[in-house]
């Protein structure tokens, strides 16, 4: 994401237009795009440092699983996006990540019933549950769509990706990470 910025800053913001385009297939490509691009570097730092926290947050699981997640909500996020934004806009930013890490880790512990997972979702709860709820309202220039999907996709790989009792220490769709009892 700095890197893609950089080079975005130092060509005049010309890398902004790949983000996600609703509904035009032309658009599709931004579903993986978006999440590198930023509206500057307020809106790159505003998103580094959630996102390195959960991230780091997921990451205990293994690295596996923190790719597993980051594809999932992506995909989800992206798509989601791409179906319900209003057409004529261009979506760009992590925030739809960081959503999705957010609810990750807010609702994991409800699937592996884990006392540390309940325990780290609810102080995710906690620190970011106010930026969560306001990220939701739509607000000129912000995409709700992007959180909310992100936020959707985050609570489907606390589904099909975090381990659950009786899978050892593989999830749902077979991501291998090890599990703390």
């Amino acid at each position: 994401m700095w890197v893609s910025e950089i080079v975005d800053a130092s060509i005049g913001h010309s890398l902004d237009q790949y983000g996600i385009e609703p509904r035009e297939p032309d658009g599709l490509p931004g579903v993986v795009a978006a999440p590198l691009l930023h509206l500057g570097f307020d809106h790159l730092i505003s998103n580094t440092i959630p996102l390195a926290l959960m991230g780091f947050g997921i990451a205990l699981a293994g690295a596996a699983r923190v790719i597993s997640v980051t594809i999932v909500v992506g995909l989800l996020g992206g798509l989601g996006t791409w179906l319900t934004a209003p057409a004529d806009s261009v979506t760009i930013g992590a925030s739809g990540i960081v959503f999705g890490y957010a609810a990750y880790l807010a609702s994991r512990g409800a699937f592996t019933r884990h006392v540390t997972d309940i325990g780290l979702g609810l102080v995710v709860l906690a620190i970011y549950g106010g930026a969560l709820a306001g990220g939701l309202a739509p607000q000129d220039g912000i995409s709700w769509q992007g959180h909310l999907f992100g936020a959707i996709g985050g609570i489907v790989a606390a589904r099909y990706v975090a381990p659950v009792r009786g899978h050892g220490a593989k999830g749902r769709l077979g991501t291998s990470a090890r599990v703390s009892r």
